[in-house]
């Protein structure tokens, strides 16, 4: 066989995750054409037809499907050499990027992300806020923070937050003119606020309370696919907000908010989550280092947690 190209390889794993030469070649900044003769080539060397091209369609053979994962296997252990070759210690250089939910992102991790930039000034930093889900496997990203459970993908995880929880959570004037919910089936009579993710409208709240798993069919007062929105419309006193305490800490403690029902909930841990375990570079791993004591201590003395293990790299399955 003769030698593999690198560059080939990586286009390679790059247009079987994006699904077509024209979104690789967009994001190699090359031309369709160019990410075409560099998957043809490899073709040629490995002997195998990693692809079955339509005019309409790009998928994978059965080739390619197994030929994938070592693919990749092999270009993670490069940039993990690579990382440890550099140390732990030494300055950061490249690219990072990070994806985070907009919330979150935009008023917790934000200021972070930019000091953590500010210490490691050869890192570049790419930071994508959404409240779509990224999926580490298809998308461009390195490593993404990612609240609740997984979906059925698996993935690798550095815990950052296993206590963190949802919260029931109102402003006072909205207490004051329609008052405050006693259980859960009360919320039914109240405005909510609910968030949408993915074109489904989140109605139905799980909630742990007294011991006990309820779920609230509530009603919307507004709805809103960016999370930050549904909390700013708590704050304004629209209505009842059921949200993770990493969003609405600020708010409760500055009194803008109160937390209903003795901070009854579900968990709602907190990870920075890759595909697999040798893509935990040394950026991702002081990037891990330096949010994690910042996020304990935003939640620290808060109703209704708990201080939980913060473990290390694990993998996992299960729903998002």
């Amino acid at each position: 066989m003769k030698m593999v190209r690198l560059d080939d390889l990586q286009l390679f794993s790059r247009t079987a995750a994006l699904g077509s030469f024209s979104s690789a070649a967009r994001e190699a900044g090359l031309l369709p054409g160019q990410v075409a003769a560099a998957v043809a080539r490899l073709e040629r060397e490995l002997q195998l037809r990693l692809f079955v091209r339509t005019t309409r369609s790009l998928r994978l053979t059965a080739e390619g499907a197994r030929y994938l994962p070592y693919a990749q296997q092999v270009l993670a252990a490069l940039r993990e050499g690579q990382a440890r070759a550099q140390g732990e210690d030494s300055d950061l250089r490249g690219t990072l990027q990070v994806a985070a939910p907009s919330d979150l992102g935009r008023n917790v991790l934000l200021p972070w992300l930019t000091a953590f930039r500010a210490a490691h000034p050869g890192l570049q930093l790419h930071l994508q806020l959404s409240d779509q889900v990224a999926d580490v496997f298809r998308e461009p990203v390195d490593v993404a923070f990612r609240l609740g459970r997984f979906d059925n993908a698996s993935y690798v995880a550095l815990p950052l937050l296993a206590h963190n929880r949802r919260v029931l959570v109102a402003a006072p004037d909205y207490l004051q003119r329609h008052g405050t919910p006693s259980c859960v089936e009360a919320l039914q009579d109240h405005a909510c606020l609910l968030y949408q993710l993915g074109g489904r409208t989140h109605d139905r709240w799980q909630i742990d309370h007294d011991g006990q798993r309820r779920v609230a069919a509530v009603r919307a007062a507004l709805h809103c696919d960016d999370a930050d929105v549904v909390r700013r419309w708590a704050v304004a006193g629209q209505g009842i907000a059921y949200k993770s305490w990493l969003d609405v800490a600020d708010d409760v403690r500055g009194g803008r908010l109160q937390v209903l029902l003795g901070g009854a909930g579900e968990a709602l841990p907190l990870n920075l989550v890759c595909p697999h375990r040798a893509q935990f570079s040394a950026a991702i791993r002081q990037l891990h280092a330096f949010v994690q004591p910042r996020l304990q201590a935003r939640l620290r003395g808060l109703p209704g947690l708990a201080e939980g293990a913060q473990g290390v790299a694990v993998r996992s399955r299960g729903g998002q």
